[in-house]
């Protein structure tokens, strides 16, 4: 496996990209969960010929990582993402390009997300508890391997800290690096009121990460 590459956020958090040979694009969580759908020639595809397969084949890890970074439990992730190309395939004929695929995308796998957190609350800090692909401790590239699953434990940590909301437009703004305005539009919000949560989300997170941090100089 090649070393992961690693970016810092903008609060200072370093995050580890993930490996040329993993299909997430931020932090190595794990390769997702092979779901079957039938695959279609490569063809450009516009909103009137749109077809569940198109959305599939360009953006199933988009759907993955966001379920996993909102709070999806990894033993929930398949469930979850088959539901939201189920919910994809019943509502395709409403998605008319007025705004990117991706970012409707987020908006139907942010509501199958919030219902089955919902309905299964009590698996809500089970998310910490499986990291897959833990690196054996003897083989090529073992220790930065390790050190990026401890940022992804971290990242999720952190990411539990914050509320739905706080959580959403800061996995969109600094994981996703989406704009204000394609933010507005996954969220359905006001381009001003994106700009005000993503302030107050960085600072959650820089607080989350300052709390970490001073616990761990504490337990030195």
């Amino acid at each position: 496996m090649n070393a992961p590459r690693t970016r810092t956020l903008s609060h200072g958090f370093e995050a580890a990209a993930a490996p040329t040979d993993m299909r997430s694009t931020v932090v190595p969580e794990g390769h997702p969960a092979p779901l079957r759908w039938p695959r279609r020639s490569a063809t450009a595809a516009t909103p009137a010929t749109l077809q569940v397969e198109d959305a599939y084949e360009a953006h199933f890890d988009f759907v993955w990582r966001t379920a996993r970074r909102l709070g999806t439990p990894p033993p929930q992730l398949d469930d979850v993402v088959q539901e939201v190309f189920v919910v994809v395939q019943r509502r395709l004929p409403e998605f008319e390009g007025r705004s990117q695929l991706k970012t409707w995308l987020f908006s139907i796998t942010r509501r199958v997300v919030r219902a089955h957190l919902r309905q299964n609350a009590r698996h809500r800090r089970a998310a910490l508890e499986e990291i897959p692909e833990i690196a054996d401790a003897s083989t090529p590239d073992a220790e930065s391997q390790l050190a990026s699953d401890e940022d992804t434990r971290l990242l999720y940590s952190l990411l539990d800290e914050l509320d739905a909301d706080k959580r959403e437009v800061f996995v969109l703004s600094e994981l996703e690096e989406m704009s204000g305005p394609e933010i507005a539009q996954a969220l359905d919000l006001q381009l001003s009121n994106v700009y005000a949560r993503v302030r107050v989300a960085r600072l959650a997170f820089e607080a989350a990460l300052k709390r970490y941090r001073a616990r761990h100089q504490r337990s030195r």
